[in-house]
């Protein structure tokens, strides 16, 4: 497996671990913990974009 593949792995599992993240606070939790959920998916979202800039680069 090359590195490519390794970082369109990863993108893809934080992918879904942040729509899981913002479905938590979104549906789950009605307190501020709901804000913190979702703030983290949004989080993992922007950390999955990195990975993906970095295919081809590293």
């Amino acid at each position: 497996m090359d590195k490519n593949k390794v970082l369109a792995i990863a993108t893809f599992i934080m992918i879904v671990v942040g729509l899981g993240m913002i479905a938590l606070g979104a549906f789950r939790y009605d307190e501020s913990a709901g804000w913190g959920f979702a703030s983290v998916g949004i989080g993992f979202f922007a950390i999955a974009w990195v990975f993906n800039a970095l295919k081809g680069r590293v």
